[in-house]
């Protein structure tokens, strides 16, 4: 295999690659990119055998060829190179890569090891506007428990019908879902999956602005997008298990609504958390009706206390109800609306932020009991 390419193409499919590469493979051929060439093009794979990509970048190919070298290592020293073109050539089980006055030779692995990626080619696609699913992972990946002894709880729960899309994720404190009605399809489907797998397609979706074709059986999802320099796909396993019927905790009858700015709110929540951080996180939010005003404080015996009050349209009677600042945070930042409306029954029940405009979007947050 001979081929040149240019070293900024080269270096940033490696930086996607190589996030997927596992610490500790089962395999040393996992630790490994795949390179293939096709035509004028230059194929890249990565796979764990849970998680997969593949992307592809134009190059000149004077000898084909495969072979599978170390992915982070390769990325390393590619990443360092002047931004020029440089030139990768096998020599038996190595590569030798030149560029400028430097050249490098990496050992590899032969590719007859390499397992295959899930391609699910007999399976019909779902096309979904890449805005629409940035949007979708945007507003709900955050929600998503990092705690691997509830699994489940860990992927994102993806479904479609004739209703729409929902996106939806919890972990058990909180919930966001996302919907779009108006992308409809003939048949429905539930399916959970891994959130890490979503990051690395939140990352390659923000890069495109064409439709991104989605691949469902049973055990697999294969997300595929074309970009200038050809398809890149994206594979994972699905989690197996009973998603939480999270629609039945989402309250339809509320005592109290408060309407507000939202960046004004994210502003205040951001700078009260400071403080909050020094003693167990937690902000307290008081209702004003009668002032139409809102109130946030947090108090660290040792090193202080800071409150701040901010306008908002307030039906009901007066709360005063604590919620973990972080997740308050994380749920008003998601909104992409200039103003959210909370909806609140009592201390103790949860609450619900929605945005009044753009996202269709419901944010579920459970309070903080006061002592």
């Amino acid at each position: 295999m001979k081929f040149t390419c240019q070293q900024s193409d080269l270096s940033t499919k490696l930086s996607f690659l190589s996030r997927i590469v596992p610490t500790n493979p089962s395999h040393p051929i996992l630790a490994n990119v795949l390179l293939s060439t096709d035509g004028e093009q230059l194929n890249l794979a990565v796979f764990d055998l849970n998680l997969g990509m593949d992307v592809r970048l134009a190059a000149h190919v004077e000898v084909p060829g495969t072979l599978t070298l170390p992915a982070r290592l390769l990325s390393d020293i590619v990443s360092r190179l002047p931004k020029t073109e440089i030139a990768l050539e096998t020599d038996d089980s190595s590569v030798i890569i030149t560029c400028g006055t430097g050249a490098y030779r990496i050992p590899g692995l032969s590719a007859e090891e390499f397992p295959s990626l899930p391609k699910l080619e007999s399976v019909k696609p779902l096309e979904i506007p890449a805005e629409v699913l940035l949007e979708g992972l945007q507003s709900t990946l955050f929600a998503a428990s990092t705690d691997e002894s509830k699994q489940i709880l860990t992927g994102l729960h993806l479904s479609h019908s004739q209703d729409g899309f929902e996106f939806a994720s919890t972990d058990g404190h909180r919930l966001a879902i996302s919907s779009f009605p108006d992308l409809v399809t003939e048949t429905s489907e539930t399916v959970t999956i891994p959130t890490k797998a979503l990051r690395e397609l939140e990352r390659l979706v923000a890069r495109n602005e064409n439709l991104v074709s989605l691949k469902l059986n049973s055990t697999q999802a294969v997300f595929a997008m074309t970009t200038d320099q050809g398809a890149e796909h994206l594979s994972c396993r699905l989690l197996e298990g009973q998603y939480p019927a999270y629609n039945q905790l989402m309250p339809t009858e509320f005592a109290r609504q408060v309407t507000v700015e939202c960046q004004q709110l994210v502003d205040s929540v951001d700078r009260v958390a400071v403080l909050a951080a020094h003693k167990n996180n937690i902000i307290r939010i008081k209702l004003d009706s009668a002032e139409q005003r809102l109130g946030l404080s947090a108090d660290a015996p040792e090193f202080g206390s800071g409150e701040e009050y901010i306008a908002a349209q307030i039906s009901g009677d007066p709360l005063e109800i604590a919620f973990n600042a972080k997740y308050l945070g994380e749920g008003l930042k998601a909104m992409g609306s200039r103003e959210v409306q909370l909806q609140l029954n009592s201390e103790t029940t949860p609450a619900v932020i929605v945005p009044l405009s753009g996202r269709k979007m419901r944010y579920l947050i459970m309070p903080i009991q006061i002592r």
